[in-house]
């Protein structure tokens, strides 16, 4: 038996839909009603049709919507189009090619389904705004080609999925403005990513990435970038060239150090970096392996300035001498050669809170003397004051 489409009298706009749907017409999936009948909710611009969680397959759907008619109302005159179609929590594993009755469609929802592919009947939808296909079964070649011909589409919501990388399709979507693809199995990103210079939006949460192409920096429209729970180790400096961000998400990756250009993000407000090697060697203990003696007796020459001749030593030591490092703190005159003590300094971010970068001194002794004289140094350089909250907006999200 064919099942119908009509309105549930007894609620209102904003109780038929979960989400009022921007107060537009609600219409449920009913048994026993010719399809003919199926209504708007009255005194509304915009019309939806809610298919969701009724256990529809890929024929289901196609013969629904075979059997569909326009709907006129009391004066003969044909309903407005529906411009929000609702198929999420179903079964399906295509998507019908008669999808392109809906001429005017802008918005379109087939999350959790078993779509490993979407096909071109998608490229009829030429009003498409907004295409969300979270949780299916979609990889690095589900997307068809001309993708890109979809002009208005400005939200792809694609997380939960199996992509790899972000396919070339997606990058031909110039007026892009909003992109998910949290959840997949991504490894890379495209170096042309910059050609999605409208965009505003990118969640890349969940996934395998361990670097950042620099290309990324062109995003100069870019407001808000997710890149937590991935396997990065750092940041390309060109971030600091996406002016208009203001919030980044960083936590449960592996970073043990930030770019120091990120300071010149002004109009960053939110920061996470939670769950990094970064912040545990902050807040743990440090731990420190002494130095050997050679490097003891190295650091002495050095710190002493004892003299000697190149006929006086064998030439791997002559060499050894030579690499040594200059401990950063300005109050210090050592130096260090294999041994190093990893320490975090505070810089001053957005006259906020204050970001932690590392830097390397020669002993734990080291960075006592660095912050006993705070009074000497600048207050991007003084660690020793930081207030409690602004640490925990920091480096606990």
């Amino acid at each position: 038996m064919a099942e119908g489409y009509r309105i549930d009298d007894n609620k209102t706009p904003n109780e038929n839909s979960n989400e009022s749907r921007r107060d537009s017409s609600y219409l449920s999936l009913r048994n026993a009603e010719d399809l003919s009948n199926w209504t708007h909710y009255p005194h509304t611009d915009e019309a939806s049709m809610d298919l969701s969680y009724l256990n529809l397959d890929g024929m289901t759907l196609h013969h629904n919507l075979e059997l569909m008619k326009p709907v006129e109302d009391s004066n003969n005159q044909q309903k407005k189009d529906v411009q929000f179609l609702f198929l999420q929590h179903n079964r399906l594993d295509f998507i019908p090619a008669n999808i392109n009755k809906f001429r005017s469609l802008k918005h379109i929802d087939l999350s959790n389904n078993f779509l490993s592919e979407i096909n071109e009947a998608i490229f009829e939808l030429k009003q498409l705004n907004i295409l969300i296909v979270r949780n299916n079964l979609l990889g690095d070649f589900s997307l068809p080609k001309k993708l890109g011909t979809l002009e208005h589409l400005q939200e792809l919501n694609l997380s939960g999925n199996l992509f790899r990388t972000i396919p070339p399709e997606i990058v031909d979507l110039s007026n892009l403005k909003s992109l998910h693809m949290g959840g997949n199995q991504l490894e890379e990103l495209p170096r042309d990513i910059w050609k999605l210079e409208k965009l505003e939006v990118l969640y890349l949460g969940g996934n395998h990435l361990r670097d950042i192409p620099a290309e990324m920096g062109r995003l100069h429209q870019l407001r808000s970038l997710i890149l937590c729970e991935n396997q990065l180790q750092s940041l390309p400096s060109s971030i600091s060239h996406l002016r208009r961000l203001r919030s980044l998400s960083l936590h449960k990756n592996q970073l043990t150090t930030l770019p120091p250009e990120i300071v010149t993000l002004k109009g960053l407000v939110e920061l996470s970096l939670r769950d990094n090697p970064l912040v545990v060697r902050f807040v743990q203990d440090m731990t420190y392996d002494p130095p050997s003696l050679r490097e003891l007796a190295a650091r002495t020459i050095k710190l002493f300035r004892i003299p000697y001749k190149k006929r006086d030593l064998p030439p791997g030591l002559i060499d050894y001498l030579n690499c040594a490092c200059r401990c950063v703190n300005p109050k210090c005159r050592g130096v260090y050669f294999d041994v190093r003590v990893e320490h975090i300094k505070f810089v001053d971010f957005c006259g906020k809170y204050r970001i932690p970068l590392l830097q390397y001194l020669c002993s734990p002794r080291c960075s006592d003397i660095s912050s006993a004289s705070h009074s000497d140094v600048t207050s991007s350089d003084d660690d020793s004051d930081v207030p409690h909250s602004r640490l925990r907006r920091v480096l606990l999200g």
